[in-house]
């Protein structure tokens, strides 16, 4: 049987998050729904990563099998055509037998944006978290350093998704004020081979302490080596989330 792999970029905001749900507009729900017009197929798609609601995408992968004798083109086409605004496919790629969107992710990267200014965002209150007081973003970027690495990272997991393990490797951490005329916004990216529930939120959460002079990087340090959600930041909220990028 044929299988897909669907690239896709939407704007969370009024999106319930990825996951199909009764009665909740969904990611998932959009992608399935469009497909079954097209094809006269009921199918279950499969993610790289079940967003939160108010998270966004811009590179969110997507697997699913269909016996379909349309091509990739034709459905990339189709599928935009019927897809609502805040959500459309960027490709559609032919993929071999046996692809799973989740299982054989090896790498993702996300970025989360922060708007630093005593004035709250207008345009894109919506993708940003809005924190008035100052941050150090030299201090956040110094002290997100002893996160990189294979850990345990127990201390940054929320409730409600508990996994096997929670040992995970993240190769890079930046934290920058972005130049020019938008120097009010930060942007945090990491990467990493996978992430538990909420660890990119609450790494931001614990990296904006660090930033406002609250906490420094041993404080940071001891939190990873807790294994104790207590021990770390507050979780940020989702609308500064985005999923940039899957590696397979």
């Amino acid at each position: 049987m044929p299988t897909f792999k669907l690239t896709i970029a939407y704007d969370g905001t009024k999106f319930s998050g990825w996951q199909a749900q009764p009665d909740r507009r969904t990611v998932q729900g959009a992608v399935q729904d469009a497909w079954q017009k097209i094809t006269s197929e009921s199918v279950q798609v499969t993610a790289s990563s079940r967003t939160d609601a108010g998270v966004h995408a811009l590179g969110q992968v997507v697997g699913v099998s269909s016996a379909t004798h349309l091509t990739a083109e034709q459905l990339h086409r189709a599928l935009n055509a019927l897809l609502p605004p805040d959500a459309v496919v960027k490709r559609v790629d032919a993929v071999p037998d046996g692809f799973h969107a989740t299982y054989n992710a090896v790498g993702k990267r996300y970025r989360y944006r922060i708007h630093n200014d005593r004035c709250r965002p207008l345009f894109d209150r919506d993708t940003v978290w809005h924190v008035p007081q100052v941050l150090d973003a030299n201090a956040m970027h110094q002290a997100a350093k002893v996160l990189i690495g294979t850990h345990d990272f127990a201390s940054f997991q929320s409730a409600g998704s508990e996994r096997e393990s929670t040992v995970r490797t993240i190769s890079c951490i930046e934290v920058r004020r972005v130049k020019g005329e938008h120097e009010s916004l930060l942007e945090i990216d990491v990467e990493g081979n996978g992430f538990l529930y909420n660890m990119v939120r609450i790494i931001v959460g614990s990296l904006v302490e660090v930033g406002l002079g609250r906490r420094d990087e041993a404080w940071l340090a001891a939190s990873l080596k807790a294994c104790d959600r207590r021990q770390a930041g507050r979780t940020a909220p989702p609308q500064g989330l985005c999923l940039m990028r899957v590696d397979y």
